[in-house]
């Protein structure tokens, strides 16, 4: 069974920064794609940014892009999801989850295992 365990999560004022990371249980880490998403309150859950299994590609969100940057170390098991220039529409839970083979980056149905998230919060 794989787990998935976000932390660096916490409250920051606008104009902020925040590292992110999740560290994966297992041996097979470095074999599959790895995702962010994002849910806030009333909302449903959102792709954030993905990264394949090799760190050579990366895909993000158009709310994102430019402030967040996602990257991993398959020798730690560990992806990151650097955050910056933090915005108060930036407030959710944010969760890791790994792609299945062949399944679509951008959709949480093609993710199938999902850490317990970590809360982001964005003051004005």
């Amino acid at each position: 069974q794989v787990q998935l365990v976000e932390s660096g999560g916490g409250l920051v004022q606008a104009g902020a920064s925040l590292r992110l990371s999740c560290v994966a249980s297992g041996r097979t880490f470095s074999n599959y794609a790895m995702g962010w998403f994002r849910q806030a309150p009333g909302k449903e859950r959102e792709f954030v940014a993905a990264i394949t299994w090799s760190g050579s590609s990366t895909y993000y969100a158009d709310s994102v892009k430019g402030r967040f940057t996602i990257s991993r170390d398959n020798a730690k098991n560990t992806v990151f999801l650097q955050m910056n220039s933090l915005e108060p529409e930036d407030t959710a839970v944010y969760y890791c989850a790994r792609k299945f083979p062949g399944g679509n980056y951008y959709y949480t149905k093609d993710y199938n295992y999902w850490g317990q998230g970590t809360q982001v919060t964005v003051s004005s």
